[in-house]
């Protein structure tokens, strides 16, 4: 071949490639889709919103926050697995949604291990044992003692297959009490039941249920984490409580369809661990409860793969499902 005819077929090779590298450096030029897999007033909804709302600014173009819940967030995520892999819908991943909840459903749409790119962590939540301000009950040893009194003592989480589930079912098995889970469509709808004590204890996100601890319409109990939260820093841990080992930390983090270009995850990535850092988000969402933190996408790859192996003998050893 002539040094012309290599030239004219390197030539012809990137005028097919250059719609491809503008399309990528134009990234993003329209709205991005930020699929929440649970319904609105929950920790992901928090979150979702105000960090969205600073990558918007960042990467110039609107992050559309789309509450998709049921199914313990399956749904939602589905969603996202089944998007085109352009970055212009991307979704609020879980600790359970991709790691637990494949061990405990009958039928699973999508593989956590295969059909998602990661982009980045979110942060740590902490998970609240809390009952109404009107009962009784005022530590986990009196819980303890009710639910012996009256086994199929009935308790409320966000949703099957939650980590607040997770945190229930670990309860039970660690103080040896019977206690029949309530699964409801998102934190707020069992909230609502729990100020009108129609249920009387519940596994919640503390970023969801703080504001009414702290009007004093819920008593926390204790939180689920290895240590107290600087948001309720007399309320103890399980393990201080008197349930020695029981730790339990809910993680979160952005993930887009597998697949994603690298020059995408990396638009992504930047934008949301700027967004984590920055003072004023940092201040409102520990103040409301959560921890923000980014990774970069290969850090979220591994804890994904970790946690999926980790919660699966958790859940085998525990007999959870949520069908």
């Amino acid at each position: 071949m002539s040094a012309l005819a290599f030239t004219r077929r390197v030539a012809a090779v990137a005028l097919l490639a250059a719609p491809f590298v503008t399309h990528a450096a134009d990234y993003p030029s329209k709205p991005i889709h930020f699929i929440v897999p649970y319904t609105p007033g929950g920790t992901t909804d928090l979150v979702a919103r105000t960090v969205g709302q600073k990558v918007a600014e960042k990467l110039g173009q609107p992050v559309l926050i789309d509450n998709r819940g049921g199914a313990g967030g399956n749904i939602g995520m589905d969603a996202v697995a089944k998007a085109a892999p352009d970055g212009y819908t991307i979704g609020f991943g879980a600790i359970s949604t991709n790691a637990l909840n494949p061990h405990i459903y009958k039928s699973m749409a999508f593989d956590p291990r295969k059909d998602f790119t990661a982009i980045s962590l979110l942060g740590t939540s902490t998970i609240v044992l809390e009952v109404p301000a009107s009962l009784p009950i005022k530590s986990v040893p009196d819980l303890i003692a009710a639910a012996k009194k009256n086994p199929g003592l009935p308790y409320a989480t966000a949703g099957a297959g939650t980590s607040m589930n997770l945190a229930g079912v670990m309860f039970a098995q660690m103080t040896g009490t019977e206690l029949v889970h309530v699964a409801y469509k998102g934190s707020g709808p069992a909230i609502t039941d729990m100020l009108g004590n129609n249920i009387g204890v519940m596994f919640d996100n503390l970023p969801a249920s703080l504001p009414h601890i702290q009007a004093g319409k819920l008593r926390a109990l204790a939180v689920a984490g290895p240590t107290r939260s600087p948001s309720l820093p007399d309320v103890p841990t399980m393990a201080e409580a008197g349930l020695k080992d029981y730790a339990l930390e809910p993680w979160f983090g952005v993930y887009g369809p597998a697949h994603l270009p690298a020059s995408v995850v990396k638009a992504l990535n930047e934008a949301f661990t700027e967004a984590l850092a920055m003072p004023d988000v940092k201040a409102k969402l520990q103040q409301a409860g959560f921890s923000p933190r980014g990774s970069t996408a290969q850090e979220l790859t591994t804890l994904t793969q970790t946690e999926y192996q980790r919660l699966g003998d958790v859940a085998r050893k525990a007999g959870m499902t949520a069908d």
